[in-house]
């Protein structure tokens, strides 16, 4: 049996797989992503009548995303793993936030996955039809973005509160964006269970983020050093 963990964005999720998804909870964490997570994980087992003994092995988004969600998530993973003795597998997170732009009836599309990044940025990765990686995850102002997407040969789908935000400049540059009300927008744990289950794992101490940039606190003592 799989736990997934995400914490990388304000609405954080975890779920549990054992060759289909038992059980998922998502809880809006805002900016305190450890408050809700262990009592999540803990009442979802209980209510399954599963102990973490049961457990085979742990998942966790990555990144990119929030910084001190990331570093929450993966921590929590990490322990759970450690105390268990089981591997971690861990998951971009615009690899899972992709997976459900499949789901919204995307299959056979380009697969383009946004994330606001703050900063006037956006987190984005593009996968193709059969979800293979073409632009690995990387950081960029939206103008940068949809210059970019204009040197596609399709028109990509596009999901994520990136492009949401940015959807003038993407459609402009000839990608389309689900609708506002698509699911595919938000992240959903199920599919950091799937793509985990075919996903190399490791042990917890060599599991890494993936921020793509310093966070804010950084940003702002190198602004005010002298």
């Amino acid at each position: 049996m799989l736990l997934a963990v995400d914490t990388s964005t304000t609405r954080a999720g975890i779920a549990l797989y054992d060759g289909e998804v038992l059980a998922e909870s998502v809880w809006q964490a805002g900016r305190d992503h450890g408050r809700h997570l262990m009592p999540a994980i803990q009442e979802t087992m209980r209510r399954l009548g599963r102990a973490p003994s049961d457990l085979t092995a742990v998942a966790a988004a990555r990144g990119p995303g929030s910084f001190t969600g990331l570093r929450v998530g993966l921590a929590t993973a990490r322990a759970i793993a450690q105390a268990l003795g089981r591997p971690v597998t861990p998951v971009g997170t615009l690899s899972a936030l992709a997976a459900g732009i499949a789901e919204a009836g995307g299959e056979g599309r380009s697969r383009l996955a946004v994330l606001d990044g703050r900063r006037g940025e956006a987190f984005a990765a593009l996968l193709g039809a059969g979800g293979e990686e073409v632009w690995g995850p990387f950081v960029a102002k939206p103008a940068d973005l949809a210059a970019r997407v204009r040197t596609l040969p399709d028109s990509a789908l596009a999901s994520g509160s990136g492009a949401l935000r940015f959807r003038g400049e993407l459609e402009a540059a000839g990608a389309e964006v689900l609708p506002d009300a698509s699911e595919a927008h938000r992240l959903w744990a199920r599919h950091v269970c799937r793509l985990a289950v075919d996903g190399p794992s490791a042990p917890p101490e060599a599991i890494q983020p993936i921020y793509l940039r310093p966070p804010d606190a950084q940003v702002w003592l190198d602004r005010d050093s002298p």
